[in-house]
């Protein structure tokens, strides 16, 4: 029993942070939310949370950052939605669907969109459990948890290839992605670490239309992707009832390559962006509960990005898991 109160309070207090990192908005394509890790001792789990992403400049393709002209305010909010559900001991899997809200204004034009995001399907096998020791007494005690699966990301949200104006319209990437990843966690009481690591690939399609015009048709492929995020956590128990208080902080890093149109490398379209987070969240883990507030920061830099731009995300976030 006392092992599933701590797992609780790694797994469920911060599940944003064991997450696969997205780092998307209405000028790239945004809209698609992270996967769900599902804790061992639970059948289901509903996951629902609220993100602010506020835009502050961009990184050209050289690394240097350039702060947007007086006056712009752009904003995307998303309303992420998911659930996950184990099948068997080992294997669980999850789908999180977006709905996203693009409020922009830049130098003298403004614009307001809605609708879907990309939605995210996934599948995690559990490959190795953490004993999540107090003290270290024998080696095994140091092995992590260990869990890998894929996502596949679904583009159910309005891309630059549907009938939109401009890039500030858009909520999704317009392409599928496949992803391989490992997560791998390790609680030595009342401290935690956790490694996500993903790469991932998209599947060559078509272009008609580009912002609501057609034009001759062309095959696209975007560059592949590969992100990573480290985390430390501490964990705090309040009283004897089991209650618990996570404070997070975490580094995560984003590198997707340049695609290619018919085959030929469409130079200076990959990016990159590295961030730095901080997250803090209440377990009460009698009544299965979890709650979460985040902020995902970029620094605002030369060198901390590459053809992207610089934002700030702020997530509320509450769980409920069923035994």
């Amino acid at each position: 029993m006392i092992f599933n109160i701590f797992c609780a309070a790694l797994f469920m207090g911060a599940a944003c942070l064991f997450s696969q990192p997205v780092f998307a908005g209405s000028c790239c394509g945004g809209g698609g939310g992270s996967t769900l890790v599902l804790p061992k001792f639970y059948q289901a789990m509903v996951d629902v949370s609220f993100d602010m992403e506020k835009y502050d400049g961009f990184w050209d393709q050289h690394g240097n950052y350039t702060a947007d002209p007086a006056g712009s305010d752009l904003q995307q909010y998303r309303l992420n939605t998911g659930y996950a559900r184990r099948f068997s001991t080992k294997w669980q899997a999850s789908i999180l669907v977006p709905s996203v809200w693009n409020v922009n204004k830049y130098s003298t034009s403004a614009s307001r969109s809605d609708g879907l995001g990309d939605t995210t399907l996934s599948l995690w096998y559990e490959a190795l459990d953490d004993r999540s020791a107090w003290k270290i007494r024998e080696a095994t005690d140091l092995l992590p948890s260990i869990t890998i699966g894929s996502s596949l990301l679904v583009p159910t949200g309005i891309s630059p290839y549907d009938d939109v104006n401009s890039s500030f319209d858009v909520t999704g990437r317009g392409f599928y992605r496949l992803d391989g990843n490992i997560l791998i966690a390790k609680m030595l009481h009342p401290w935690s670490a956790a490694l996500s690591l993903s790469y991932g690939a998209y599947p060559e399609r078509s272009v008609n239309r580009e912002y609501g015009k057609y034009i001759e048709p062309y095959r696209k492929k975007l560059g592949n992707r590969s992100s990573d995020s480290l985390s430390l956590s501490y964990i705090y128990y309040l009283g004897s009832a089991g209650d618990t208080l996570t404070g997070t902080a975490s580094i995560s890093h984003l590198r997707e390559a340049d695609a290619s149109i018919d085959g030929i490398p469409e130079t200076s379209s990959g990016f990159l962006k590295d961030t730095v987070g901080g997250a803090i969240a209440y377990t009460s883990t009698d009544h299965d509960w979890g709650v979460r507030a985040s902020w995902n920061h970029s620094i605002k830099r030369n060198g901390w990005g590459e053809n992207f731009p610089a934002t700030d995300v702020y997530t509320l976030g509450v769980n409920y898991g069923f035994r």
